[in-house]
C-alpha cells in the first residue's frame, strides 16, 4: 500500500485540469518588498540617486562663480534670477532646470529597464515558472518602478531645499512676477509643482514600460522612451500645429509654474494631468495586453 496520502496528490478541477498546489496563492508571489529590494541593489539606482543629489550642489557652485544673471533679453526677471533669494527659490529653480529633460531619465530608466533587463538576463522565464502570474509580475514591477520614479521626483527638490536653505537662508518664495509667498505656503506650492512634474512624466513611464515588454534590450526601451519624449517636445515647438498642440503632453509640462503665481492657478495643471494620465493608461494597458500573449523565450 502506498504511503502517499490523498491530501498530497494533485487534485483536478473542471474538465480534468489540474488545480494549483496546496497553499499556492498567486497574489503572494513576487512581493513588492522583494522587487523593491532587488531594484534598490541595482547599480543604476544608486548612480541615478547620486546624480540627483549632486545637481543642487553643482548649481550652487555655478551661481557662486557666475551669479544668476540680470533677466532675459527683454530685461524680465526669470525664476533663475531669483534662485539665490532663499532656499525655496533655489528648490524651485532646480525643479525648473531639470523638469524638461533630467527628470525624464530616471522615469525612463526605472520603467524601461525593469522587464527588459530580466529578459536580457534570461531570468524572465524562470520568474514565470516560479510560478508568478504574468499580470502579477507586471503589476509588481510597474508599482515599484513608479515608486522609484516618484522618489526621484521628490529627492531633487528636497535636497535642493535643504542645500539652498544652508546656502541662501530660509525665507519666502520671491516670485519673478513680483510679490512673494510666505515660506510655509511656499513648501506647499513646491509640493504641488513636484506632484505635477511626476504626473506629467507618466507618459514617459508608460512609453518605457510598454517598450520594456516588447524588447529584450533595456537600452532600447529606455532610449526609445527618452527619444519619443524628445520628439513630443519638438512637435510642441511647431506652432503651425495650432490647437493640436494642446493634445501633446509636452505642451503642459511646465504648467506647474502656475503654482508659483500670487494666486494659485489649477487650470493648466488639471488639463496636463488629464492628458498625461490618459496616454499613460493606454500605454500601460497595451503593455499588459501584449505581455499576456507574448511567447517568453528568454
Amino acid at each position: 500500500m502506498s504511503s502517499t496520502t490523498p491530501s498530497t496528490l494533485p487534485t483536478e478541477g473542471p474538465a480534468g485540469a489540474p488545480e494549483s498546489a496546496p497553499g499556492y496563492r498567486p497574489g503572494r508571489t513576487l512581493p513588492l518588498r522583494v522587487e523593491a529590494l532587488r531594484q534598490w541593489k541595482r547599480r543604476r539606482t544608486l548612480v541615478m540617486g547620486a546624480i540627483l543629489i549632486a545637481l543642487p550642489f553643482v548649481l550652487i557652485a555655478a551661481f557662486a562663480i557666475g551669479g544668476t544673471g540680470d533677466g532675459d533679453r527683454e530685461g524680465r526677471v526669470t525664476l533663475i534670477d531669483t534662485a539665490t533669494t532663499s532656499g525655496a527659490n533655489f528648490a524651485a529653480t532646480c525643479l525648473f532646470v531639470s523638469a524638461g529633460f533630467l527628470l525624464v531619465v530616471p522615469v525612463a530608466l526605472f520603467c524601461g529597464d525593469t522587464v527588459a533587463s530580466e529578459a536580457s538576463w534570461s531570468s524572465l522565464r524562470y520568474l514565470l515558472a516560479a510560478p508568478v502570474p504574468r499580470s502579477r509580475l507586471l503589476a509588481s514591477k510597474l508599482a515599484v518602478a513608479l515608486a522609484y520614479s516618484a522618489a526621484a521626483m521628490v529627492l531633487l527638490p528636497l535636497v535642493a531645499l535643504a542645500a539652498g536653505t544652508v546656502a541662501y537662508g530660509w525665507g519666502p518664495l520671491q516670485l519673478p512676477t513680483g510679490g512673494s509667498v510666505p515660506a510655509g505656503d511656499a513648501l506647499l506650492r513646491i509640493g504641488i509643482a513636484t506632484a505635477f512634474v511626476f504626473a506629467s512624466q507618466l507618459v514617459t513611464a508608460g512609453l518605457a514600460f510598454w517598450l520594456s515588454t516588447r524588447t529584450d534590450a533595456p537600452l532600447g526601451a529606455v532610449g526609445g522612451a527618452v527619444g519619443l519624449t524628445i520628439v513630443g517636445n519638438v512637435l510642441d515647438a511647431v506652432t503651425a500645429l495650432g490647437d493640436w498642440r494642446d493634445f501633446l503632453p509636452a505642451h503642459w509640462q511646465f504648467a506647474w509654474i502656475d503654482a508659483l503665481q500670487p494666486q494659485l492657478e489649477w487650470g493648466g495643471m488639471v488639463k496636463g494631468t488629464a492628458i498625461s494620465l490618459t496616454y499613460a493608461l493606454v500605454l500601460f494597458a497595451l503593455a499588459f495586453r501584449g505581455f499576456a500573449r507574448k511567447d517568453i523565450v528568454s
